[in-house]
């Protein structure tokens, strides 16, 4: 009885990790969206309030690290769930660098909103579509332990990777047949490198999630299948 009393202990404190870490999930989609959101609408109050949530974000980051410690000192997890924890250790650190991505989008919106549009925001709005839902199912596939849907993730980074390449190479463009919107572009080109960044740490999550089910490291695994999905292909 007192074996099965400390398992449903532990588990209920695995539990609470758990849903510590999708509430800091949560924060980061809502950031994403929201520093884009900020650059399309040119609304730059809503650039300041996400700036301002990073702040929340990086305090979830401390109290999920210090649960993890307290967890790895006084459980003493063994198997899948030292891995699970050692897993949430570096989701977190990914999840606070999102925070800290999605700031900068939204302080390059305060500096954009200031100034004449280079053109209306198409493919921006579309990436940054995309590497929040990557962000979604990446933690969708932590909770669910589901390794389908944490390779689906991988995949779908290369779409993000497709739609970056296409804007710096019309941004270029742009730069190149009217030099006084070379500081304008220079930003945009920030935007969209910070948001396959962001795509990129997602894809971190979901490899991560494959280790933590599979115990296989396929992080720099050459013979992995990284088959890009049929809407990636369209780019």
């Amino acid at each position: 009885m007192e074996h099965e009393h400390i398992t449903a202990s532990f588990d209920a404190e695995l539990n609470g990790l758990r849903a510590k870490i999708l509430t800091m999930g949560g924060k980061v989609e809502v950031m994403i969206n929201g520093s884009v959101n900020s650059l399309v609408n040119r609304d730059s109050a809503l650039a300041r309030l996400m700036i301002a949530m990073d702040h929340e974000v990086n305090t979830l980051e401390v109290a999920v690290d210090e649960k993890c410690l307290q967890l790895l000192a006084l459980r003493n997890p063994a198997a899948r769930d030292l891995r699970f924890v050692a897993l949430a250790l570096k989701i977190v650190t990914d999840l606070e660098r999102m925070g800290d991505h999605c700031a900068k989008i939204a302080k390059r919106a305060i500096e954009l909103n200031d100034e004449p549009p280079i053109k209306p925001y198409i493919d921006i709005p579309y990436m940054a579509h995309w590497t929040e839902v990557m962000v979604k199912e990446a933690l969708d596939a932590f909770v669910r332990e589901d390794v389908e849907l944490a390779q689906k993730v991988c995949a779908d980074d290369h779409l993000v990777d497709g739609l970056n390449t296409k804007i710096q190479r019309e941004l270029l463009t742009f730069m190149m047949e009217d030099r006084a919107i070379i500081n304008r572009a220079i930003k945009l080109n920030s935007v969209s490198k910070i948001l396959e960044r962001i795509a990129d740490h997602a894809t971190n999550i979901a490899e991560m999630v494959i280790f933590m089910v599979r115990g296989k490291d396929v992080r720099h695994a050459a013979d992995y299948p990284r088959n890009a999905p049929d809407h990636a292909k369209a780019v």
